[in-house]
């Protein structure tokens, strides 16, 4: 089968090119390179099954492919608020394009939305049919508010042009490959403590996230897409950890003399988010198998290897089991 993946050399979209190419697919990457690295794919540029295209997707593009993952969009709040307007444009516009795209070759079409379309929720956990609490002026709402109208395009596209689709609502997820400088809580724990720095806590720390490892994600996301069901689908961790429960599981694992330093919380900071995994359970045969604690200490190797020897990457979660592969020394 031929496979388009949008933002495929960003970390999600890297980890899951690796699990399409392993089982024998023929992929093409998209990417433009904003928030991805060409590092995430080096073992796959002479594969003869492999294209990587360095391409904007609020541009077209014409493609043969059968199936369509669309993960190309900056997902962490240092980046998509860094140029809110061309965050709006990916969702909008990228999103327009490659649902033209699938339209006009027949492609099943996987957009990766968000849990931000939930907001700061009011309902707890959060279930499919909730319709959310986003605030469409905030500092966030350039990524909440253009995810909800992915979503709108994708379905308006299956009523009225037969596109066939699928939509996943992705939670907080975390993983080797990483940027160090995202800004998602995990990583920011991660790299404070490596470095000695006090590992900066916004709020009080009792807002809560559930925590999906990169590996379990790419496997409900291939579940999804081969499945039956439409979706929207929440994806996600259903274990719920209180942000300061993370910092210490993290100061533990790194250096426990590590300060933690609380700070204010930044505007429409969700107070609460964990998914309510029931129809990903039914539908999908799908649940998060890889416990925190375990992928913690994956994601914490990749990053140490990576702070050590900015030129080396590890191939992280490649394998079944979830567990970093050997080191891969870039050229």
């Amino acid at each position: 089968m031929r496979i388009l993946v949008t933002g495929g050399a960003g970390f999600i979209g890297s980890h899951l090119i690796d699990r399409l190419m392993l089982q024998g697919h023929e992929v093409v990457c998209l990417d433009n390179f904003y928030t991805g690295h060409k590092r995430n794919l080096l073992k796959w540029f002479n594969h003869p099954y492999f294209e990587l295209i360095r391409h904007d997707i609020t541009e077209p593009i014409r493609l043969e492919v059968d199936q369509i993952y669309h993960l190309a969009c900056p997902a962490s709040p240092v980046h998509y608020q860094f140029n809110p307007v061309k965050t709006i444009k990916t969702n909008v516009i990228g999103t327009l394009n490659m649902l033209g795209l699938a339209k006009r070759v027949k492609a099943r079409f996987l957009l990766a939305s968000t849990s931000e379309v939930y907001g700061d929720p009011e309902v707890h956990p959060q279930t499919e049919d909730y319709r959310g609490n986003v605030n469409t002026i905030g500092i966030r709402s350039c990524y909440d508010e253009g995810k909800r109208v992915a979503e709108t395009l994708a379905f308006d596209y299956h009523r009225q042009n037969g596109v066939e689709i699928r939509v996943a609502r992705i939670f907080n997820t975390y993983g080797p490959r990483m940027l160090e400088n995202d800004g998602r809580v995990v990583s920011n724990f991660i790299v404070q403590a490596l470095r000695g720095t006090p590992l900066t806590l916004y709020g009080d720390g009792s807002q809560t996230r559930s925590f999906c490892y990169v590996s379990d994600l790419v496997e409900g996301l291939i579940r999804l897409m081969n499945g039956e069901q439409k979706g929207p689908i929440n994806l996600g961790n259903p274990d719920e950890y209180t942000i300061l429960q993370l910092a210490q599981a993290i100061q533990q694992k790194i250096n426990p003399s590590a300060e933690i330093r609380f700070e204010p919380l930044p505007q429409d900071d969700p107070r609460r988010r964990k998914p309510d995994i029931t129809k990903a359970n039914d539908w999908l045969g799908w649940q998060p198998t890889v416990p925190l604690q375990q992928g913690l200490d994956y994601t914490i190797d990749d990053f140490r290897a990576r702070m050590i020897d900015p030129d080396a990457q590890y191939e992280g979660a490649s394998n079944e089991s979830g567990a970093p592969r050997d080191r891969v020394t870039t050229l």
